[in-house]
C-alpha cells in the first residue's frame, strides 16, 4: 500500500467508524454530515484526492462578435422599448410583460452569438458601452428615448402656419427683395446702393432706365476703383463688380437688358492689355460705356420711333398698354410729324404705368382715353394698331413684357387688329419662353393691395385661411399675335429674332 492509500483510509476510517463511547443522537447526526461532504467533494475527489478545477479564461472577442453583440443589445433594447410603449393585451399588466420582454431579449442574445458570453440588456445597463460593455459614471441616468409614431403628438391645423406662397410659382420666390441698407457689404459703392433701393421701390422703373442707370453707375464704381498691389486690372476688376452686381440682384432681379450690358462690361475688361496703364485702361472703359449707351439705347430708340411713327396714319386709333419709353417717343414724333390720331392706354394694378403715359400725352395736345383692362374688349372695337414695348424678346419670337400684355395681343387677334412690337437688339436674348411659369419675377404681394389698406378686404389676407395672392411682373405672348418687330436693324417678324441677336453680338 501506498502512502497516499494508507491517508486515504484512515481518513474513511476515521470519518466512517463511530466512537465506541459516543452518544447514539450524536453519531447519528455525524454519520449524516458525513454523508454530506463526501456528496460534496464527489465530484472533485478521485480516491480521497482532491482535484482543481482549472480556470476558464473569457475569450477575446473578435471585431464581428462584438458587433454581433452590441446588434443583439440594441434589438433588446428596442424590444423592450416597444413592448413598454404598446397597450398590454389579454389582460396582462406593464409589469407582467416586462419579465417577458427580458427573457426574449437575453434568448435572442444567446442565439446571435454561440459561445459568446452574452450582454444581456437589463434596465440597469442602458449606459453601458455598446463594444467593450463597459459602464459609464452616469450610467445610473435614463436615456432618452425616441418616441414611437404612435406616441408623436403632431400639431393641430390651427397651430400649423399656412404657407401664403402659390405652390405653382414656388420655384420663384427667392429671399425677399431687399427694401434697406441693412446687411450690405462693405465692397458695394454708394452709388449701387442707392440704385439698389431706387429699384426695389420703382423709383426707376423700365428696362431701358434700369440698363442705363446701371452702367452709369458701374461706371462711377470704375472711376474711384483702384487695382489693388500684386494684381492686375484686368483680373481684379471683375471680382470688384460682383458685390455690385450681387447687391443689385437682392433688390431685384436684372432684366434681359441689365445682363447683356453687364456681360458686354464684362468683356470688355478681359480685352483690356495688362501692360496698359490703370487710368488709360479705367478712361476707356468709361468711354466705352457711354458708347454702348448712345449705340445701344439712345440712338436705337430714335431709330426705332422715326421708323414706327411712319406706321401711323392719319386718324388712326393707337391702342398701348402700360407704358413703354420707346412707345412713347414713337407717338411724339408720329405728332410732330403732323398726323391726326388719338390714343388709347390700357393699364393695370399694381403699378399703374400708363396713367403717367397718359397724362404726358395729354399735356402734349393728344386725345387720349384711360381705362383698365376689364374694359379692354370695348376699347378694342375702336382701335385701328396697337403698339406694345418689350421686356425682352425670347429666341423662339416670343414677346416677354409686363403682365397683361399677352390679353391685350390676343384680344387684337381676335378683332383682326395689327399688333407691333417695338424693341431695341438689347433686349433680345437666345433664351426660350414657353410659358410665364418657369422664368418670371414675383413682387411682393402686398403690393395688391391699394393704397387706402383699412378700406380694402385684402386688409388683413394674411391671417385669411386658403387665400394666397400672386403678384407676377411679367407674361409671355406666342408669336402667333405678333405681326411685326421693329428694331434698329429694321422690321422684321418675330421668327427673325435670334438672326437679328446674333447679329447684334457679333458686332
Amino acid at each position: 500500500m501506498t502512502p497516499s492509500e494508507n491517508t486515504g483510509n484512515e481518513l474513511h476510517s476515521s470519518t466512517d467508524v463511530p466512537e465506541a463511547n459516543a452518544n447514539p443522537s450524536t453519531t447519528t447526526e455525524s454519520a449524516t454530515t458525513s454523508k454530506r461532504n463526501e456528496e460534496t467533494k464527489a465530484p472533485n475527489e478521485t480516491n480521497g484526492v482532491t482535484k482543481r478545477t482549472p480556470e476558464v479564461k473569457e475569450e477575446k472577442l473578435s471585431g464581428a462578435e462584438i458587433k454581433k453583440r452590441a446588434k443583439a443589445e440594441k434589438a433588446a433594447r428596442r424590444a423592450q422599448v416597444k413592448q413598454e410603449t404598446q397597450q398590454p393585451d389579454k389582460g396582462n399588466t406593464p409589469e407582467q410583460i416586462k419579465p417577458a420582454v427580458a427573457v426574449n431579449a437575453r434568448k435572442d442574445a444567446s442565439r446571435v452569438a454561440p459561445g459568446v458570453p452574452s450582454a444581456t440588456p437589463t434596465p440597469n445597463l442602458k449606459g453601458q458601452h455598446k463594444r467593450t460593455g463597459s459602464m459609464s459614471a452616469t450610467s445610473q441616468k435614463a436615456i432618452p428615448l425616441r418616441p414611437t409614431q404612435s406616441q408623436v403628438i403632431l400639431p393641430s391645423l390651427e397651430q400649423q402656419k399656412e404657407s401664403k406662397k402659390v405652390a405653382l410659382f414656388g420655384h420663384l420666390y427667392g429671399h425677399p427683395r431687399r427694401t434697406t441698407l441693412a446687411g450690405a457689404g462693405k465692397d458695394v459703392h454708394p452709388a449701387v446702393l442707392a440704385l439698389g433701393l431706387q429699384m426695389s421701390n420703382y423709383v426707376v422703373c423700365g428696362s431701358n432706365a434700369r440698363c442705363i442707370a446701371t452702367l452709369l453707375v458701374f461706371k462711377r464704381v470704375i472711376e474711384s476703383y483702384t487695382t489693388p498691389p500684386q494684381n492686375s486690372l484686368t483680373r481684379h476688376l471683375t471680382s470688384h463688380l460682383s458685390p455690385q452686381i450681387d447687391y443689385l440682384v437682392s433688390c431685384r432681379p436684372l432684366s434681359v437688358s441689365m445682363g447683356n450690358a453687364i456681360r458686354w462690361l464684362k468683356l470688355e475688361i478681359s480685352k483690356i492689355d495688362p501692360d496698359t496703364p490703370e487710368a488709360k485702361a479705367k478712361a476707356d472703359l468709361c468711354e466705352g460705356v457711354d458708347n454702348f449707351i448712345r449705340e445701344r439705347i439712345t440712338v436705337a430708340d430714335q431709330v426705332i420711333a422715326t421708323s414706327a411713327a411712319e406706321k401711323i396714319r392719319d386718324g388712326d386709333v393707337i391702342l398701348t398698354f402700360a407704358k413703354s419709353s420707346i412707345v412713347q417717343q414713337t407717338l411724339v414724333e408720329a405728332q410732330r410729324r403732323g398726323t391726326t390720331f388719338r390714343v388709347i392706354v390700357i393699364d393695370s394694378r399694381p403699378l399703374f404705368e400708363g396713367k403717367n403715359l397718359a397724362r404726358a400725352l395729354a399735356d402734349l395736345g393728344l386725345e387720349v382715353q384711360y381705362s383698365l383692362t376689364h374694359a379692354i374688349s370695348h376699347a378694342m372695337k375702336d382701335a385701328t394698331k396697337v403698339f406694345l414695348g418689350a421686356h425682352a424678346m425670347m429666341s423662339n419670337g416670343r414677346l416677354y413684357s409686363r403682365v397683361g400684355t399677352a390679353i391685350v395681343a390676343m384680344m387684337a387677334s381676335e378683332v383682326d387688329v395689327p399688333v407691333i412690337v417695338c424693341c431695341e437688339s438689347v433686349k433680345f436674348t437666345d433664351k426660350v419662353a414657353l410659358d410665364s411659369i418657369v422664368t418670371n419675377e414675383v413682387a411682393p404681394p402686398d403690393e395688391l393691395i391699394p393704397a387706402d389698406k383699412s378700406q380694402s378686404p385684402l386688409f388683413k389676407w394674411r391671417d385669411a385661411p386658403n387665400l394666397q395672392l400672386l403678384n407676377i411682373m411679367y407674361d409671355v405672348t406666342p408669336a402667333e399675335y405678333i405681326k411685326m418687330v421693329i428694331t434698329e436693324y429694321g422690321s422684321l417678324p418675330p421668327s427673325s429674332v435670334p438672326v437679328v441677336h446674333r447679329i447684334s453680338t457679333n458686332t
